[in-house]
């Protein structure tokens, strides 16, 4: 299989249709589209340092969730960052595609992995009037927004979690987006979830929100989406039975 097939193939599972109007995905860099796929590196961020890890270990294909260009090169030199990226992959035959929006709205894929990781099933989807279907409803056994809070630290891995809102207060309708969930804030209430879980709220959002009675757990973008890199590589080796190496990109700390 090819790049441009192997795109193809994912685009097929993952349709264009869903992404976004302002998102940039798909091929995001490639020497060759019709060179042949052998070995396929996952990331959640196509980092310069993914970049290089596949160069010096021979992978010739990177696939990502987050886009590796966004908004577009202004120009493509190794004195950017973006460039060094985009020139260190093409001049070492790597071939770069992400998934993103797309991917936070498709069956199976970041938002339902989110609601698989912490052992919850989806029952809904809501969203606004742009991506109407990208969120996640989990109808879970009541407990406190506080037990709630501590079951998805641990469930995620999360070193500590952001709560807003009364954590005694009772939650059993759940809404979750991962990433930068801030423009959900109002429909995950209109929705009638008292709690909802996503990368980052945003301050004023999420102050207002637990006003209104939603408490939100805020696990940061990383960890929330994190998890949608284990359907890719299961993706990658349901189409070309290649054994994708997923990588950490994070390379944050605690301090």
């Amino acid at each position: 299989m090819n790049v441009k097939t192997l795109h193809d193939e994912l685009t097929r599972r993952w349709p264009k249709t869903l992404s976004a109007a302002w998102d940039n995905d798909g091929i995001m860099s490639s020497p060759d589209v019709t060179a042949e796929v052998k070995r396929v590196l996952v990331a959640l961020d196509a980092t310069h340092a993914v970049i290089r890890y596949a160069v010096e270990n021979g992978f010739d294909t990177v696939i990502t969730h987050h886009p590796m260009i966004f908004k577009g090169a202004k120009n493509v030199t190794p004195v950017t960052l973006t460039g060094r990226r985009i020139v260190d992959s093409l001049v070492n035959g790597v071939s770069v595609l992400s998934f993103h929006t797309r991917l936070d709205a498709a069956e199976g894929g970041v938002n339902d992995e989110l609601c698989r990781a912490l052992g919850f099933a989806a029952c809904e989807s809501f969203g606004d009037d742009e991506m109407p279907t990208l969120g996640r409803i989990a109808e879970i056994p009541a407990m406190t927004a506080g037990e709630l809070a501590k079951l998805v630290k641990t469930k995620l891995g999360c070193t500590a979690v952001r709560v807003n809102g009364d954590c005694s207060q009772t939650v059993s309708r759940v809404a979750l987006c991962g990433g930068d969930g801030k423009e959900f804030v109002y429909p995950a209430l209109a929705v009638g979830c008292q709690a909802y879980i996503t990368g980052d709220a945003g301050y004023n959002m999420a102050e207002d929100a637990a006003e209104d009675g939603l408490v939100t757990i805020e696990v940061g973008h990383y960890h929330s989406e994190v998890p949608v890199c284990r359907v890719i590589a299961e993706a990658v080796r349901e189409l070309t039975g290649i054994e994708a190496e997923i990588m950490d990109s994070c390379g944050y700390a605690v301090v």
